[in-house]
């Protein structure tokens, strides 16, 4: 995919061992994380929109001992595990929160041979200061469904220039407590000897890389020393549980880039006679001929790469021999190698592939007589046409063809670029996968290329989806949702469930920065984007549509305008504007036939318009926030001291509503902007959006990405804000999220969360209906000019109590209840509860009371499952709707609730009485 949407984050023997260890760090910590000192759950159940792909995959890994374990890396969106059984990828990754969010950045991942349950991966998205993180070896005991974590004291770059070679991670294959780990940012090679727990830096190692890709880059992308690029063991140099001997390394360095250890990594050398003015991208060993494979290019990747060759070391006799399809002495060759796989059970057979072969397609390499002849995937015939040794079925993912219609010699789909994996299925030599920058592609049929027939190649992404996502709309009529995706530009989702068929077209945009719809007729839609304005320079950056997003069309843009920005359709779709990036802010009436410049707002604002109000816009730049009631034609300057960073939506159904989630805090406004309430029940935010409202409510509910109760996780609040349930949980963090989040106006609890490579998540509510009556205002105290410093209260206000039932009338029978009372947090001033009551009767108890009495002054402020009713130490529980019935034999139901205490003493009640019947206390 284009380096210009990937290349940040959107939030951006013992004697061996006392030769090459020096100060040994690592801490182990376990994911699990406790839960949330005082905000309540909800829970949910998640799922991705279905996509499959939209990434770049710059790893492939089969485990070379268990047949069917298969991994893959990604650069931004983590590491999946391949599932047999559903020939579905499975995320492992989506522990990783917020605060670790690099820990998404894959840089390398091994799988151990010797004990296939144990998987590591190499953990960090940037080198540069993108990543407040230094880098980390994740390991897990369990193919990934639980992970421990040691910390490195560097920092890797899953998501930096030459993430395609590979692998850096290793495992000795003899003794697999040993590992090695390649490091960027000239910090050399690393080892661990108790598997993967501790690591000491290789001291022996004489050469920590020296190729940099732009050493003029001044945001310090390009500047890194891509260091040390893989680790290869030769097996045969050992036993079971003895160290492996011999050891190959890979160094971005052009004059250097193979070493060699022959005493299990004591002492190192570069290899004799070795080939100059390339970087070894892969080095792959043929342990049944003896024979070391490089594939060379003269960068890094994975963008570019304009020569290179392929090399076969014999490592008995130290011969070199070069076996390049078209060597690099040849005009033919305008691209370098890269991925380069062996036929396990065929060591003869290899391929090879171009790194990047843009036009007019990649070229995959394959000899079966160890690289001295080679036939290629296709083949010119009589310019421009091909002959082709495969055909491609996309019917899976069919958006794959990008919306082109290129000119031979040119076909769609592409073949793909960026193929820096390659890999021929060890236990079965039909089968073989390559990565590409949009998806994972492969075939179950390679044995026909050798025999002169025609391989199928087919997507093989079930379940990986690895979209960057920048906004999410869901109308309250046609399609559920309309997704604005960087790099493939974005979807109209009919089926959350099913692959789109096409992504959007006319225009079609690189990456889709923006989206709206006019809440009043939702039909009409609007869109802005990025492309590369050479390529098409009569296109516009924004697009619209009148039939939900089916169908689009262009209007005119204004000059200068070079991306898409942020855009915003009236209420009733009359008119829009428009915040092009470093441009003047605009509005059209119509559909962009022309624009006029607005005034009174500055540019890269961000804009919104009023759910209700046609005429009315706002505006948000750098703390202050903007007002139009001319239909973006003038704005003034409205609130101010708001969160300097912040995002912000106007609630549907409710003029005049806006809602701000800024780092300071989340502030939500009633009167159009002209004041803003921050909330005390949030510390902050980094998105909200709105769905359907609960039962009984008339308020929109409220979503939100932020921190409450010093926990940041994803949010809902039914009350506006009084309140919040935390609806995901420690196991579904997802990373850097926040960029887009929206609710479902047509299904209560459903929310659409945009992630920064693991695509678009979306969630239902798995517990029992709540139920309320009234709606309440959120509460904080209202400024004209709010103060932008963080609330230090972590008591949330409390909210209006749930319907209550008429009074219970069913008798218990005596010992027949159990009540277990516990604090599930604390913190000073407040403390969380929770309540379990359950029937051991043979009757059903349909309507109840819980009484208890405190003995340290605490007191209730907040409960869900039940209504308190609290009179100085007694308290007077009542059964919500839904927790109205205890079923018999053993039924139970749970509420909670948020109290204060004094700080010294918070004693457990002694004693409880459901419907005036002593209960049993666990």
């Amino acid at each position: 995919m284009p380096m210009s949407s990937r290349n940040r984050s959107r939030r951006i023997g013992a004697a061996a061992v006392a030769a090459v260890a020096v100060a040994a760090i690592g801490v182990a910590v376990q994911t699990a994380v406790r839960p949330a000192d005082a905000a309540a759950a909800d829970p949910y159940a998640f799922k991705n929109v279905q996509i499959e792909g939209g990434g770049f995959v710059p790893g492939i890994i089969f485990n070379q001992s268990q047949q069917g374990l298969v991994y893959a890396r990604t650069d931004i969106g983590g590491a999946y595990r391949l599932d047999t059984a559903t020939n579905r990828w499975v995320p492992l990754l989506d522990w990783v929160g917020q605060d670790n969010w690099g820990y998404n950045g894959v840089v390398s991942l091994a799988t151990d041979s010797v004990d296939p349950n144990k998987v590591y991966v190499a953990a960090g998205m940037y080198t540069n200061s993108w990543d407040p993180n230094n880098g980390a070896i994740l390991r897990s005991s369990d193919k990934g469904a639980t992970w421990a974590v040691s910390q490195l004291p560097f920092k890797l770059g899953g998501n930096m220039p030459g993430r395609g070679m590979g692998e850096r991670l290793a495992i000795d294959p003899n003794k697999n407590s040993i590992l090695y780990l390649g490091a960027p940012s000239g910090n050399g090679l690393w080892r661990s000897t108790d598997s993967g727990a501790t690591w000491s830096k290789v001291t022996a190692f004489p050469n920590p890389g020296n190729y940099v890709q732009d050493p003029n880059d001044t945001n310090g992308y390009l500047t890194d020393n891509q260091g040390i690029v893989w680790v290869t063991f030769d097996k045969r140099t050992g036993s079971a549980g003895s160290t492996t001997q011999t050891i190959y390394v890979g160094v971005a360095d052009k004059q250097n880039t193979v070493y060699r250890s022959t005493d299990g990594g004591t002492t190192w050398s570069r290899l004799a006679g070795q080939p100059t003015g390339y970087i070894a991208h892969k080095g792959v060993l043929d342990t049944s001929g003896g024979f070391l494979y490089l594939a060379t290019s003269d960068t890094g990747g994975p963008y570019d790469g304009g020569k290179g060759d392929v090399w076969k070391y014999n490592t008995a006799t130290g011969a070199w021999t070069q076996i390049s399809p078209i060597p690099s002495s040849s005009s033919d060759d305008y691209f370098g190698y890269s991925g380069l796989t062996i036929d396990r059970q065929h060591p003869n057979t290899l391929m090879v592939a171009t790194q990047v072969s843009w036009w007019p397609d990649a070229i995959f390499f394959r000899s079966t007589d160890g690289g001295a002849t080679w036939t290629r995937i296709w083949d010119w015939t009589s310019y421009p046409n091909r002959s082709f040794r495969y055909k491609m079925d996309i019917s899976r993912s069919p958006w794959l063809d990008f919306g082109t219609n290129p000119q031979p010699p040119e076909v769609t789909p592409k073949l793909g670029w960026m193929n820096e994996a390659v890999e021929i299925d060890p236990f079965n030599s039909s089968r073989f996968m390559y990565g590409t920058g949009a998806t994972i592609y492969g075939s179950t049929d390679l044995n026909l290329w050798d025999s002169g027939g025609q391989i199928t190649i087919k997507p093989m992404a079930p379940g990986l989806e690895e979209t960057a996502v920048l906004d999410l709309i869901s109308p309250p009529t046609g399609a559920p949702l309309i997704s604005a995706l960087g790099d493939i530009g974005g979807f109209r989702h009919t089926s959350l469930d099913a692959v789109p068929a096409t992504m959007f077209k006319q225009p079609i945009f690189t990456s889709t920065t923006s989206l709206d719809y006019a809440e009043l007729n939702p039909s009409v839609m609007v869109r802005a984007g990025n492309f590369t304005d050479s390529d098409r320079p009569n296109d516009s950056h924004a697009a619209f549509s009148t039939d939900g997003g089916a169908n689009w069309f262009q209007g005119s843009e204004p000059g200068g305008i070079n991306e898409g920005g942020t855009i915003a359709a009236s209420a009733d779709g009359s008119r829009f504007l428009w915040a092009p990036k470093n441009s003047a802010v605009v509005y059209s009436v119509g559909y962009g036939n022309s624009w006029t410049q607005a005034t009174g707002i500055p540019q890269n604002a961000i804009v919104e318009s009023d759910r209700v109000n046609p005429n009315t816009f706002y505006g948000y730049s750098g703390g202050s926030f903007y007002v139009s009631t001319n239909g973006g034609a003038s704005f003034t300057t409205a609130a101010t001291g708001l969160p300097t960073t912040a995002k912000f939506k106007a609630v549907p159904g409710a003029a005049g509503e806006v809602w701000l989630a800024g780092d300071t805090g989340v502030y939500r406004s009633t009167n159009a902007g002209t004041s803003f309430t921050k909330l005390t029940s949030a510390t902050a935010g980094l998105n909200v959006g709105f769905g359907k409202a609960a039962p009984g409510r008339t308020n929109a509910a409220v979503f939100l990405v932020g921190t409450v109760d010093a926990k940041k996780g994803v949010f809902r609040s039914d009350d506006a804000g009084a309140s919040w349930l935390r609806v995901n949980d420690d196991a579904h963090q997802y990373g850097n999220i926040g960029e887009a989040i929206t609710g479902d106006p047509r299904i209560f609890g459903r929310v659409y969360i945009g992630t920064n490579g693991r695509g678009i998540i979306y969630g239902d509510r798995t517990g029992p209906q709540p139920s309320y009556s009234v709606s309440p205002s959120a509460s904080g105290s209202r400024s004209a000019s709010p103060s932008a410093s963080a609330s230090a209260s972590r008591s949330p206000s409390t909210s209006t109590s749930p319907s209550r039932s008429t009074s219970p009338s069913v008798s218990v029978p005596a010992g027949a209840c159990n009540v277990a009372y516990s604090v599930t947090g604390q913190w000073g001033g407040g403390f969380q509860g929770a309540v379990k009551i359950t029937n051991g009767s043979s009757t059903a108890v349909n309507g109840w009371t819980l009484k208890w009495t405190y003995a340290n002054g605490q007191v209730i402020s907040q409960m869900w499952g039940g209504v308190n009713a609290q009179s100085g130490a007694n308290v007077t529980v009542t059964n919500a709707d839904y927790t109205k019935t205890i079923a018999a034999n053993g039924g139970s139901v749970e509420f909670g609730f948020l109290a204060s205490w004094n700080n010294s003493t918070n004693a457990k009640p002694a004693a409880f009485t459901l419907n005036g019947t002593s209960c049993s206390v666990s």
